[in-house]
């Protein structure tokens, strides 16, 4: 028999490889947790987070109210969802680095890998989309237009007001119910996916300042965004998660081919984002900024259609045609 502790470290890891996904647009925290063998009890573990059981965990502030509060914590399925936050946080915050240093020295290549993805992602759910009802083909033109005009204007110019940014972890968070759609890949829609790295990244180091002695001024100055993020998100398990399940559950041909369609149009924002790069940079697209960009996406989509062989995303959505 497999010990607790061990049984933590295996959420942990597999944590760590959905924040890993997460990371990046295009790839998705649910498709990692479907290939791992946890998706559907991760979708139990977040849909059983209600505000009664969060009261009772709470009032285990009160010594009397312990047992109530730790019977509480299972019903959420705690354990699991505290492993696996801190793999996918680790994760996150680890891989965002490395993406803000690309952004900042091969910006051009890093949205054409992301562009890769995302439109791998959209050939591998188009395939065994089926389209045959009215409600469906509604659907699907409203994703695609949603992202495409979405994608556009918050591409060149994000909005990065606290109310917008609450909204962004609202939305980003329900992603973590979709096989196949990421919430950076929501980010990237929203125009808020390079922003909210750079700002996890500074919050972050300042934290380790601290740590080492540093002052709390830096901590503060830079904690807003993430700290507004994290309450959207929070805000986001209570209502839009909730809503994605519901939609998946009484509508999910229709929600579905919504879906599918956001991915496909959301393949506009890397490209503006990657244009808006060059521009800044002084230079255009030549042939070999072309092969290069190619190259990236390349990479991309394959790492995409990897995963997609081992995952059967397909299978969950196309179990029940109803809609």
């Amino acid at each position: 028999m497999t010990s607790p502790l061990r049984n933590l470290a295996s959420v942990f890891l597999k944590g760590a490889c959905m924040g890993a996904a997460d990371a990046v647009p295009g790839v998705s925290g649910g498709t990692i947790a479907l290939i791992t063998g946890i998706y559907e009890r991760l979708v139990a573990a977040i849909t059983a987070i209600d505000t009664d059981r969060i009261r009772r965990l709470l009032s285990g502030i009160n010594p009397r109210n312990l047992p109530d509060a730790r019977a509480a914590f299972l019903e959420m399925d705690g354990p699991f969802l505290l492993a696996l936050g801190v793999g996918i946080m680790t994760a996150v915050i680890t891989v965002l680095r490395t993406v803000v240093f690309l952004l900042d020295t091969v910006p051009v290549a890093t949205f054409a890998f992301f562009f890769g993805l995302i439109g791998a992602s959209a050939v591998v759910l188009f395939a065994d989309l089926s389209l045959d009802t009215r409600g469906r083909k509604a659907a699907a033109v409203a994703g695609f237009l949603v992202a495409f005009l979405l994608s556009g204007e918050t591409a060149a110019a994000a909005d990065t007001g606290g109310l917008f940014i609450f909204v962004a972890g609202a939305i980003a968070v329900s992603a973590m119910v979709l096989p196949g759609v990421s919430g950076s890949l929501l980010l990237i829609l929203l125009g808020q996916y390079e922003y909210m790295s750079r700002a996890l990244e500074g919050f972050v180091d300042a934290l380790f300042g601290f740590g080492m002695g540093g002052s709390t001024t830096t901590v503060l100055e830079t904690a807003p965004p993430v700290v507004i993020f994290l309450s959207g998100a929070v805000v986001g398990l209570f209502t839009v998660a909730h809503g994605v399940r519901f939609a998946l559950a009484r509508y999910r041909g229709a929600t579905f081919a919504f879906l599918v369609a956001l991915v496909a149009g959301a393949l506009r924002a890397p490209v503006v984002q990657a244009d808006l790069a060059l521009a800044e940079s002084g230079r255009a697209w030549t042939p070999s900024v072309l092969a290069t960009f190619l190259a990236a996406a390349a990479v991309g989509a394959a790492i995409v259609l990897v995963l997609d062989h081992y995952a059967g995303v397909m299978d969950y959505y196309t179990d029940d045609q109803s809609v």
